[in-house]
This record gives structure tokens, C-alpha cells and sequence, in this order.
């Protein structure tokens, strides 16, 4: 039987011949069918368990999905199949919502890149939540949560608190996305009096659903890699002032220095893939100097290689994430990754 990684090399430029939408939803029904075959285990590589301990919880190793692949949740036990430590879902926004006028996704091979403006597409979180229920996955799920885009900014922490209530014991982690640059005034969260009240509202509600569940819940807040190193240490001392779990660094760029010249530079939008591995990476070294390892950090952006997840380790990160590099690389990434950890831990 031939490997996956062959095999998706051989599938690549069939893919990249689709539109990036088109291309993304027939990647993950033809995951779908691979699974639900029972050919999984023959052709994905096998992944080696590197556990590691963060936010309390155990993780088989520490290569996860990020969110944005499986905005509803429905290709859970599929992707989980191809070896990730963890597997984060959504974004989910409390009602449904189609998201931003197509086109809204764009590839860059020469930059093995991608610039996306989807908008937070789902189909809310009552669907999302239904499919986990459907899903056999027992390994650790991560539930994003967002805003609605029609939900004024001002009572944004309204749409977050529904969320965090809804999916509270269905999720071993929930993450709150206050970065993409895809959502109207979203990531004026990520500031001044604005971050607090919302880290204070939601640190309150999940201290309150602790105690009505019996269980604790880990929260993580994600942020963006265009940050002054100001803001930066704001939102550090924020995360340690209000005892906030974890923090996911980073998302999208709106930076397109790298990028300069290609047609496509000008498109609205995040940009994912190697241009932002370099801003990331120095995000988490300034985190993780002002967290002083009291809060751990989950790395992502630009991991395509083995090197580049050890390089956000080594900056500071506990776990990395990879979304843009499994569309270039495909799975043999999350092996790559997992070889490259030293032997007595990640």
C-alpha cells in the first residue's frame, strides 16, 4: 500500500489545480472516506506517542490541528486519524453565518503561503457541538470560539460567554479568537481596557461553570503576531493577573512585507504559512520572557518542517499547532515533527 506521503504528493497538484475553497472541502471528504474505510491506519504514517503535560492535561504528543480546518466539527475522528497530539475545532460563532464574499481564500506556493478572509464561516455552535457528540475521538479536543460579525463590538464578551457555556464539558480546552483580522473591529479585544474586561468576564464564567459541572475547564486566548512588544506585555500580565490558561501565539498577519510584489499581496486578509514564522516565533520569545513559564504557550504559524517546530520550542512554546504547512506538506509533517523531539521531552 503506498504512504500517505507519497500518495498526497502525487495528490497535491490535482488539488492545487481547484480553487483553495473547492480544493480544502474535497480534502476533507476524501479524509472522510479514507477513515470511515478503515484504510487509515494503512496509509497514514504511524506516529510515535511523545506525551507531554500542559493546562493540565495529558497530550499523546504535541502536534496539533489548528482551528480553521474543521470550522464545525465535522471531520473530528478523520483527522484525528492522521496522528495529531490534539485537535482544535472551529472557529464557532453562537449563531450560524456564511462569512465573507467568496473568493476568500488564496494560495502562494512560491511562499508556501496562504491569505484567507474567510469571516468565521460556520454553522454555529449547536451544530458543531452535535457532531462531537457523533465523533469516537477521546483524545484531547480544543473548542474555538468567536463573535458573530454582526454583534456590536462593545457586547462581544456576550457571544464568548455563550460560547464558553455551551461547549464548557464538551471541550478539553476552549480558545478564545480575538485575532483574526477577518472580523470587523475583532482585534480591538487584543487592547487596553478592552482585554481586560473581556479576560475578567470570561475568567469569572468559567470559575462559575467549574462549579456547577464539577470540572475544570482549561481557557486559551489567542493572538495575533502583529503585536507591539508593548501590547504584548499587557496582555502577559493580563494572562497572569487573571489566571488564564494558556495562550496560542499566534494567528493571521496582516503584515505583507514578505510577500512584496505577488500579485496576490494586496488581497484583505490573514496571512498564513513560512511568511509569518518569523513574527510568530519572536511573539513567543516575548511571552514566554514575560510568562516566565508560569503560563504555557502553544505556538503556530509557519511550522513546516520539523526545524520550525523545534524553533518555537526552543523559543519558549510547550505545543505547536500546524494548518498551512499540512496544506503543503500533507501528513507527513505531523511525523516529521514528532521524530525531530528530543527523546526525554518536547
Amino acid at each position: 500500500m503506498v504512504k500517505f506521503m507519497n500518495l498526497y504528493s502525487l495528490l497535491r497538484p490535482l488539488l492545487f489545480s481547484l480553487d483553495p475553497e473547492t480544493a480544502h472541502e474535497v480534502t476533507l471528504k476524501l479524509l472522510n472516506a479514507t477513515y470511515s474505510s478503515g484504510l487509515s491506519k494503512l496509509i497514514y504514517p504511524e506516529i510515535d506517542d511523545k506525551p507531554v503535560n500542559v493546562m493540565g492535561l495529558s497530550f499523546k504528543n504535541p502536534v496539533g490541528l489548528a482551528a480553521g480546518m474543521d470550522k464545525n466539527g465535522d471531520y473530528i475522528n478523520a483527522l484525528a486519524a492522521l496522528g495529531f497530539g490534539f485537535i482544535e475545532i472551529g472557529t464557532v460563532t453562537p449563531r450560524p453565518q456564511p462569512g465573507n464574499p467568496k473568493p476568500r481564500l488564496f494560495r502562494l506556493p512560491e511562499h508556501q503561503a496562504i491569505i484567507n478572509r474567510m469571516g468565521f464561516n460556520n454553522r454555529g455552535i449547536d451544530h458543531l457541538l452535535a457532531q462531537v457528540k457523533l465523533s469516537s475521538y477521546s483524545g484531547i479536543l480544543g473548542i474555538n470560539i468567536g463573535k458573530n460579525f454582526d454583534t456590536p463590538i462593545e457586547n462581544a464578551a456576550d457571544d464568548y460567554v455563550i460560547g464558553l457555556r455551551k461547549a464548557y464539558t464538551a471541550a478539553s480546552y476552549k480558545t478564545l479568537n480575538i485575532s483574526s483580522p477577518n472580523t470587523k473591529n475583532l482585534r480591538q479585544l487584543q487592547q487596553g481596557d478592552e482585554i481586560k474586561k473581556l479576560i475578567s468576564t470570561l475568567k469569572e464564567e468559567q470559575l462559575k461553570l467549574q462549579q456547577a459541572h464539577g470540572k475544570y475547564t482549561p481557557l486559551a486566548l489567542k493572538i495575533a503576531p502583529d503585536l507591539t512588544g508593548d501590547e504584548i506585555g499587557h496582555i502577559a500580565k493580563l494572562l497572569l493577573e487573571f489566571a488564564i490558561d494558556g495562550v496560542i501565539a499566534t494567528n493571521t498577519t496582516i503584515a505583507r512585507d514578505l510577500i512584496a510584489g505577488h500579485p496576490l499581496a494586496d488581497e484583505a486578509g490573514g496571512l498564513s504559512g513560512a511568511p509569518v514564522k518569523q513574527k510568530s516565533t519572536c511573539v513567543v520569545k516575548e511571552l514566554a520572557a514575560a510568562l516566565n513559564g508560569k503560563i504555557p504557550i502553544i505556538a503556530a504559524g509557519g511550522i513546516l518542517s520539523g526545524a520550525d517546530a523545534q524553533e518555537k520550542l526552543a523559543a519558549g512554546a510547550s505545543l505547536v499547532q500546524i494548518y498551512s504547512g499540512l496544506i503543503y506538506r500533507g501528513p507527513q509533517l505531523i511525523e516529521d515533527i514528532v521524530k525531530n523531539l528530543p527523546a526525554d521531552k518536547p
